[in-house]
Order: C-alpha cells, then structure tokens, then sequence
C-alpha cells in the first residue's frame, strides 16, 4: 500500500502499524445497536474492505470467539464483553464510584451517571437510572456527543486550548434543540467557563426537557479522569435549584472517588 493510500484510508504513515489489526478493529466497530448483525458483504462496505479482506477478517474473529455466525449473518458474541471488561477493570475509581453513585441516586431520586470522553464522544462507564428522562435508554457502553452533555463539556475544559479548537473544527456541531449550542466560539467559551468553575449545566440542549450538571473526577495529579452528573427533568428541577442542592452532593462524591484515585 502507498504512503498516499494510507493516509486516504486514514492509517499512520508509521512501519509499526499493524494494518491487519486495524481492519479487523474496524470490523469489529462496525457493530452496534444500528447494526447487530451484518452480512459479509454489508461488513466490507461499513468497514470500507474488499469483500476478500473482509471475509478473511471474519473468519478469524469467528475462530477466536469474537464473532457469531448464522447462515449468511454475523454478530458480536459474548466474549467481547472480556474486552470492555478489561478497561473497565483497569479503572478503579468506577469500583469505588458505584456505590456511592447508587445512594446518592436513591437519595435524591435522579439518575446519576459517570462516563470518560473518547475523541468526540463521552462514554458511559457506569450508570444508576432513577427514571427514563431520554428517548434512548442509556447504558455502560453508550455513546453521546461530548459537546452537548455536561459530562463532555466538564471533560473538554481539561483538554489544552488547542486542542480544544482542534475538536471543534473537526466535527459538525449539530443542533438537537432550538437551545443547542452550534457556534463554535460560544462553545469554547461555555467549556472555558465551565472549567472554571469546575462543573458544567445542559439545559434541553441534548433532548427537550432533559437537564443534567457534571463535575469531573480528579486524579491525584489533578487530571480528568472521569466525570459525573446528576440528570433531571426540566419541570422537576430548576438550574438554580441544581446548583443549590445537587452541586455540593456531586462535589462531594467527586471528591471521595478522586481521593482515592492515583
């Protein structure tokens, strides 16, 4: 493959890539809840792979156990979940999270939630639901855009400036809402702002009626490993009413998961 190819397809220009590697991950990303099961020539065309390589990346992550095969169809089989798992188990502040994060949900009848960010995107690595406030039932493991939850917004404050601006050029910003924030100054802006004040509110900016505040979870070293957020209906809590009550809580829990935290 030529250097120009590589960077077409978006590989490294790096003699240690491992370019069988990436197509078979990039397989395996072609999965999801839009696509549980995908034929092989579907997987090629998602995964943008000749039929042929495609058919050789999908015999051998069914022969590892990755992938099932039914007829025609493939999908995800469970021992996949021993790969998130393995993060996961590397991330000892989500342990020590959990708990805390159940009683304060019980405690105030909200659902609580932690998530990192992944590029431009937050995932959810723990989740305690009080009640269904969004259209999409969320999940560990579920994916949103960064820039409009609060959890994405408290995560970009730890990020430098430019690399700041570097996400937000790289990404069309989409409006969910009439309340959604599209310009890319204001959004640089609000993430300066929130890091500042080290917590950040969504209002209906994600989904109509949804409000949410977030706090991040400090290593010892004063980085963002994580954050955390409290979500609400709109008619139930208002921005001040969450700043009153539910910041102190989250800052308090934030701060006996990042003492432990190295």
């Amino acid at each position: 493959m030529t250097q120009t190819s590589q960077q077409h397809r978006g590989e490294p220009d790096d003699k240690e890539f491992m370019t069988t590697l990436a197509k078979g991950l990039a397989v395996l990303g072609a999965f999801g809840k839009q696509r549980p099961t995908m034929t092989l020539s579907e997987a090629a065309q998602v995964a943008d792979l000749s039929r042929a390589t495609a058919r050789r990346v999908l015999r051998t992550l069914t022969q590892l156990g990755y992938v099932e095969q039914e007829g025609r169809t493939f999908s995800l089989s469970p021992q996949i979940l021993e790969l998130g798992f393995a993060y996961l188990s590397t991330q000892s502040w989500i342990d020590r999270a959990l708990p805390l994060m159940r009683e304060l949900s019980e405690r105030l009848g909200e659902s609580c939630s932690a998530a990192i960010l992944q590029g431009n995107d937050i995932v959810y690595v723990a989740r305690v639901p009080a009640r269904r406030i969004m259209s999409a039932a969320l999940s560990v493991g579920s994916r949103l855009p960064a820039l409009h939850t609060a959890l994405g917004r408290v995560l970009f404050g730890y990020l430098d400036e430019a690399e700041i601006w570097r996400r937000l050029r790289s990404q069309r910003i989409d409006a969910y809402t009439p309340q959604t924030i599209t310009d890319p100054q204001a959004l640089f802006d609000r993430i300066r702002t929130d890091r500042a004040q080290r917590f950040s509110i969504i209002d209906e900016e994600l989904e109509r009626g949804l409000r949410a505040l977030a706090v991040p979870v400090l290593d010892r070293g004063g980085q963002a490993v994580g954050a955390i957020n409290l979500s609400t209906h709109s008619t139930r809590t208002t921005r001040n009413e969450m700043r009153e009550h539910f910041l102190p809580e989250l800052n308090r829990l934030a701060e006996q998961i990042s003492s432990t935290t190295v």
